[in-house]
């Protein structure tokens, strides 16, 4: 076991995938003389050199597109968006070529592309720079989707990834690139598995990404009311690992949601309807969920932190159920 940070993480993934495979490499804006803009690809242009870290214009579609041409033609590219709010321009891009070209050609062209991106509020970066747009990608067949929580996940996740033959878009909650924690060289995960990150009994708490350590503090504070709460990280959004859900739920017949997206069409409403569908009879109480507030988000810190899921949200919420 090794201790780093989950931006050293994705970047020791990273340089095992290009030193066990010529066809990887790294592009995207200020991944190669700047390093990153989250410091994740700091010295990868020195080790590999320019053919395989490639800084891009800024035009997302442009390197995005060039990212699905170059996996059509048997590379492994790595593409580096820098924050989620920028991937919308590549949209077109993602929808209708990457996701799209493995059935509209019978299965006889696969896309083996990753897609990384910066995803998340609590930085102080405003509306162009903070949302959690994770479910716009979960909704689209043909691509995998997936948000890691921890320093392992982030390194084994991109591992997978990097095996995988579909376009992989993994989501890094930017407030989790200096988190600390152990893992191993060279293990990939399997995409599409849950983890029980805290057992429980009296209620679910599910959570991706960022709001992983908010439905770990919220349990923290419930213990001490005598509620037992089981907190789930889905890691994969697409697939999602539905039988792990429900088998949680079934057991503590209470789920409260943590998303950072919006409330209306997000990704914790379709996990609330597969509860719905799956659970019905188990459960004791409604689903809740506890969201980001409904506006483009604020500047402001004391605005952000309100507009943003916190424990004491998720702990409002679970006494509701009760």
């Amino acid at each position: 076991m090794t201790r780093m940070t989950y931006r050293e993480a994705l970047r020791g993934a990273m340089r095992e995938a290009m030193h066990a495979d010529s066809r990887v490499f790294l592009m995207g804006e200020d991944v190669g003389r700047y390093g990153g803009a989250f410091a994740v690809s700091l010295g990868l242009l020195a080790e590999f050199g320019p053919e395989r870290i490639r800084d891009t214009p800024l035009s997302e579609s442009t390197f995005v597109g060039a990212g699905i041409g170059a996996a059509l033609g048997g590379m492994r590219p790595i593409v580096e968006v820098m924050t989620i709010n920028f991937s919308l321009l590549a949209l077109d891009q993602i929808v209708n070529n990457a996701a799209a070209l493995r059935h509209m050609s019978g299965g006889q062209f696969s896309i083996p592309l990753v897609v990384r991106m910066a995803t998340g509020g609590g930085r102080g970066m405003a509306a162009q720079h903070s949302h959690s747009f994770e479910c716009w990608y979960a909704h689209v067949p043909g691509i995998k989707a997936v948000a890691p929580a921890t320093v392992a996940d982030a390194k084994g996740l991109l591992l997978a990834a990097l095996d995988d033959p579909d376009p992989v878009f993994i989501f890094e909650h930017a407030l989790l690139y200096s988190l600390e924690g152990d893992t191993e060289d060279g293990v990939p995960m399997r995409i599409g598995e849950a983890a029980v990150r805290r057992p429980g009994r009296d209620v679910t708490l599910i959570a991706y990404g960022g709001t992983v350590g908010k439905a770990l503090a919220a349990a923290e504070q419930l213990a001490t009311e005598d509620i037992d709460a089981e907190v789930i990280d889905l890691r994969t959004l697409r697939p999602l690992d539905t039988p792990a859900i429900l088998e949680s739920v079934t057991r503590t017949h209470r789920a409260v949601i943590v998303d950072e997206g919006w409330r209306t069409c997000g990704f914790a409403a379709e996990v609330s309807a597969l509860i719905m569908e799956g659970a019905f009879d188990a459960l004791d109480a409604p689903v809740a969920r506890v969201c980001s507030a409904e506006v483009p988000m604020p500047y402001a810190k004391h605005l952000e932190d309100a507009a943003l899921p916190q424990p004491a949200g998720v702990v409002a919420a679970v006494r509701a159920l009760f």
